[in-house]
């Protein structure tokens, strides 16, 4: 070929890795083991740019860690159960599976053109009956060890389709499918224990040093521990049973500043009282319409009833504090009630306002006794501030030695507790939808809730249903939900609830270590290939998918399915940014946005002459026009320009911005590559130049050190750099032709991972041996890297006026030899000797005249 068409090489290097089998991960105990993931997709039909930046970087690490020596694990699947195949079922017809089964197919497609060192053999998709049947499998087996339990529990519920809703499926209160409002509603759900292993997960986040710090303090938010206080107010009279409420605060430093007690709408006595109460029984079932997360209670209108009770302060049993039922409470923190403190809490202050409660100061900032008017004092925990009647005594204070010291007040005084809480709230995982993973139990009148039989896994979905009516199509199915007892044999019912896919995603990583096991894992490969070496993905994920599937792995470690060194699953992790692109827009008449598609506008104007703004590093998105689809990409640059774009423009954690130019400017330098190679294959041979022989050699150690040093440090766009430079150096060597040659052949070493097709070529060319793939990556040789020869600069009077290069060893009086010879300084002393002359040995010649 006279250049280099990607078209035609692509495919022949990606059947030549095919054929020889090459990608395909081998346990072998002589060689460690690296394994590499990214977060894998879920099967939307297409991928896109940032598919292709993440599979790419995962990519570079894998190929780089193969040629190392490693036996590499770089697997791929799919996260394919969830509400989009269903959504899609109802819109055009059809079947989920048929769906989710067509857009793998049609994905996998666009994946493999990309050349990603990828097992292909190890394939899966969560909504298999293989796989999921091993999760039910677990389920079973964390049932049997308590760390899964079924309770009441309120909810979201879309009373339109008919189903529990994660509060992120809650929009301003309504489904974010049916657009219904939203009820808060109480069922009975499958939860794990995972609070039960909230301390843990806490205190191994700072074992975790290879991972993003930003992800390791969002998770410990998550987590919430907290110390506080625990009491109880007790009520001037008895209601309904109660005779007092017990609340949990973190600054009980704020209590003489008490100006209400309050309940949640689901709080037991609210419950009680509002079975007599007709008003509230409709204040608590409005409450109940809104979201179960602390975001829905933030943004609603604050709204509060009083009940008419009075509670008692612990501090003065003649202060009587009025107990309201208020919306934004929460059952599922703390204990479901509160003493508010306006002076110091905006939420407090704001209700307060709006129901003319009192608002009393408790401390002020030092040097100023302004008080509270519409604005909230709240100062950070860790900030001293003047108290004002405080109960221990105290004058000033950190909130944390008043949390102490009021702690400590409460407990001598008999009336309260210091206990330590944590923010996260057990795993719900029931979901009444049909495609998901079924639940593994049988509800039997007589002997309760059973396991199934291990030996009838995988409970599968039925493949007739209809999505004609809302709700869950299991409920409406007998043939599938009526069975029997696995214990009596009677007549029974099977659960119609299918789990969370966050449990699909949750140990996918460790079915990769033997993905056709009888069981959940394999010992001896877990064993082999866990923990993931490098994790990557998206940094959307950092607190609920990382969460669980850390508490998955402690799980699956209790039950015998992962060893004890993987109770933490990931060893590295890395949150890559997004590929963004312009978006081109211009308004109507209507002063709306129009969006514009790149090929539509030319020096910023439309073909009618129209002004268009232009939005620099936006997110990818189809209704703004501004996505570039990687299958154009490909077949107008090829796979590789699409890796070494994403890969060179900015740091791999940053977005990078995809244009017209810079990936033409990426194809222009592969073919010049390319077309060097040639060059110097073709060429006559030329006679050793050892001067020039020699500084090639140099620059292509230095070349082998700092892509190797930007592999390993996640710097992929210092590498490539490096790599820009190493061309140009090659591309004007004067070195003979067994140097340039060797040169080349350690670029394409060196390219390979980011552009593994070109470097296939390449090392062809050239005459490599074997695979570029399979050739051990170069080692720099440190003698190499340091120069025999160094620049000084020299100065006159602490101007700069010459420099010199000189042997790094040569003597300081040597030194000053040379310097006092050049031309500028000779010409700046005119004839006259020098004041003074400093050598400072490796770094500069002062001249004072």
């Amino acid at each position: 070929m006279s250049r280099y068409t990607a078209s035609d090489i692509e495919p022949k290097w990606q059947q030549a890795w095919d054929e020889a089998g090459i990608f395909t991960a081998k346990r072998d105990p002589s060689k460690e083991k690296y394994y590499v993931l990214e977060m894998f997709p879920y099967p939307s039909g297409r991928i896109h740019m940032g598919h292709v930046r993440n599979y790419t970087m995962g990519d570079v690490v894998a190929r780089y860690k193969s040629s190392c020596g490693f036996s590499v694990l770089h697997p791929m699947g799919w996260d394919a159960f969830g509400m989009p195949a269903e959504n899609a079922a109802m819109a055009i017809g059809g079947h989920p599976a048929d769906w989710t089964y067509q857009n793998i197919k049609d994905m996998r497609a666009q994946m493999k053109p990309l050349g990603l060192s990828i097992d292909w053999s190890r394939e899966f998709a969560t909504c298999d009956p293989e796989y999921y049947g091993q999760q039910q499998s677990m389920f079973l087996d964390f049932l049997e060890k308590g760390l899964v339990y079924r309770k009441n529990a309120v909810v979201n519920w879309d009373p339109v389709d008919m189903t529990v809703l994660a509060n992120e499926q809650v929009i301003d209160g309504k489904g974010w499918r049916s657009d219904a409002p939203v009820e808060r509603k109480e069922l009975t759900q499958w939860f794990f224990k995972i609070s039960d292993y909230s301390e843990d997960l806490l205190d191994a986040l700072d074992g975790l040093e290879n991972w993003p710090e930003k992800v390791r303090t969002m998770q410990a938010n998550w987590i919430g521990k907290s110390r506080g206080l625990q009491f109880a107010f007790d009520l001037t009279e008895s209601a309904a049973g109660h005779e007092s409420i017990e609340v949990y605060t973190t600054r009980p430093d704020t209590l003489m500043g008490a100006s209400f007690v309050g309940i949640s709408p689901d709080h037991p006595l609210a419950k009680a009282l509002e079975a007599d109460n007709a008003e509230l029984a409709a204040f608590n079932a409005e409450c109940r319409s809104l979201g179960t997360s602390e975001a829905d209670m933030e943004k609603a209108e604050k709204k509060g009833f009083d009940t008419g009770l009075k509670a008692r302060h612990p501090l003065n049993p003649d202060w009587e504090l009025p107990v309201w039922v208020a919306n934004f409470i929460l059952m599922d923190y703390g204990t479901g009630a509160i003493f508010a403190c306006p002076a110091h809490d905006q939420r407090d202050l704001d209700f307060s306002r709006k129901y003319d409660l009192p608002v009393i100061d408790t401390f002020h900032a030092i040097g100023d006794d302004t008080r509270v008017s519409d604005t909230a004092f709240v100062p950070l925990k860790s900030e001293k501030v003047k108290w004002i009647n405080h109960f221990t005594g105290i004058d000033e204070a950190t909130g944390d030695e008043a949390l102490a010291k009021s702690i400590d007040f409460a407990e001598k005084a008999g009336w309260g507790k210091g206990v330590t809480k944590f923010r996260l709230r057990d795993w719900g995982l029931s979901r009444q939808r049909y495609w998901g993973c079924p639940i593994p139990v049988v509800h039997c009148d007589d002997c309760g809730v059973v396991p199934e039989k291990k030996e009838n896994l995988p409970v599968e979905l039925p493949k007739d249903v209809s999505f004609d009516q809302p709700g869950n199509p299991l409920d409406r199915h007998p043939t599938w939900r009526d069975c029997s007892c696995p214990s009596c044999g009677k007549d029974a019912k099977r659960e119609t609830d299918t789990m969370d896919t966050f449990v699909d995603s949750s140990w996918y990583f460790a079915r990769f270590t033997s993905p056709n096991a009888p069981t959940p894992t394999n010992a001896e490969d877990a064993a082999y290939w866990m923990n993931v070496d490098q994790y990557i993905g998206g940094v959307e994920h950092a607190i609920l998918h990382l969460l669980y599937s850390r508490f998955f792995a402690r799980a699956m470690n209790i039950c015998g399915h992962l060893p004890d060194s993987a109770r933490e699953p990931f060893n590295a992790l890395f949150t890559q940014g997004m590929v963004t692109h312009e978006i081109y827009q211009t308004r109507d008449e209507n002063g709306r946005k129009v969006y514009h598609l790149p090929e539509e506008v030319t020096d910023g104007k439309l073909a009618d002459g129209t002004e268009v703004e232009i939005i620099p590093s936006a997110k990818m998105s189809k209704s703004k026009k501004n996505v570039v689809d990687p299958d154009d990409i490909i077949k107008n640059f090829g796979a590789d320009t699409a890796r070494w774009f994403v890969m060179s423009d900015s740091p791999p954690e940053r977005d990078v911005e995809w244009t017209a130019s810079g990936a033409e400017a990426a194809a222009k330098h592969l073919a010049r590559v390319w077309r060097i190679a040639n060059d110097i294959a073709s060429a006559d041979e030329t006679p050793a130049n050892p001067k020039e022989d020699e500084a090639l050699l140099r620059a292509t150690h230095k070349a082998i050190d700092a892509v190797t040093q930007g592999i390993e440090g996640f710097a992929f766009n210092t590498s490539v750099a490096q790599l820009y430079g190493f061309t140009n150096t090659i591309a004007r060597s004067k070195a003979g032709t067994t140097a340039r040659r060797d040169a080349m052949k350690t670029m394409a070493q060196l390219m390979s991972p980011m552009t593994p097709h070109l470097a296939e070529d390449v090392w062809s060319i050239l005459g490599g041996e074997g695979l570029v793939a399979q050739a051990a990556w170069p080692k720099a040789d440190p003698k190499l890297l340091v120069d025999d020869t160094i620049t000084i600069p020299i100065q006159v009077n602490g101007k700069r006026r010459a420099e010199i290069s000189v042997a790094k060893d040569l003597s300081k009086e040597e030194v000053e030899k040379l310097a006092m010879a050049e031309h500028a300084v000779v010409k700046a002393l005119d004839g006259k000797d020098p004041k003074k002359v400093i050598v400072v040995p490796g770094r500069i010649v002062n001249v004072v005249i």
